[in-house]
């Protein structure tokens, strides 16, 4: 299987956490752990060194935080930010550093498995129990990014921005709008030369702060 491998990187800075989650990945036959690191600086010279798919990053870690340390890393390799605390602020924070996901350490085994392979497939995962009250935040706070291009988005491509925005992976928005899944992987494409935007979680973020979704 070696070139369909999918390589994570553990950050934490709990040694007991780190090994489960080596046991637990390690046991999938598409995945495997290529590091571990046991605070921020760690990651991003680990990182830097493996050049992993996917970095499960824990938030609060000494020296550098998960925060700090996403910023460094999100590009080429996906961040997967695993936290127990269930705040707005992390979540925010991390989406706008660049991760990829955001996951609670309590989450059940198989979704952690499930949330590493769908971030390392280019998506964006957050947990159900966030989603909610991320959406309130980003309507509450100023904007902090102006997303040029808006203006000359398609009316197909404004609705394809609008439920990715609502949570929809590629396969749902493929079955909603009746698109093959390679015209569904154009239109993301365009939206994100468009929009100038990193990856699926800014278009998350370009859809808010332009009023195209709205809470509830």
């Amino acid at each position: 299987m070696g070139d369909l491998l999918i390589r994570v990187l553990v950050a934490d800075d709990q040694a007991l956490l780190r090994g489960s989650f080596r046991l637990l990945i390690d046991s999938e036959d598409d995945l495997v752990v290529v590091g571990e690191a046991a605070d921020g600086h760690q990651a991003v010279a680990l990182a830097r060194k493996e050049s992993p798919d996917v970095v499960l990053m824990d938030v609060r870690m000494p020296e550098m935080d998960g925060i700090a340390a996403t910023q460094q890393i999100a590009g080429d390799t996906r961040v997967l930010i695993l936290t127990t605390f269930d705040l707005d602020e992390y979540v925010y924070a991390a989406l706008r550093a660049g991760a990829s996901g955001f996951l609670l350490k309590d989450a059940p085994p198989d979704d952690l498995l499930r949330a590493i392979r769908v971030v390392a497939s280019g998506e964006t995962l957050l947990a159900p129990s966030v989603t909610t009250r991320l959406i309130a935040e980003f309507v509450r706070r100023p904007a902090q990014r102006v997303f040029h291009g808006l203006d000359n988005l398609t009316d197909r491509e404004r609705e394809v921005l609008t439920l990715i925005a609502h949570g929809l992976s590629n396969a749902e928005l493929s079955a909603q709008l009746q698109l093959s899944p390679g015209t569904v992987k154009t239109h993301i494409g365009r939206l994100l030369a468009k929009l100038q935007a990193r990856d699926r979680a800014q278009l998350v973020i370009a859809a808010y702060e332009a009023g195209l979704v709205k809470p509830g």
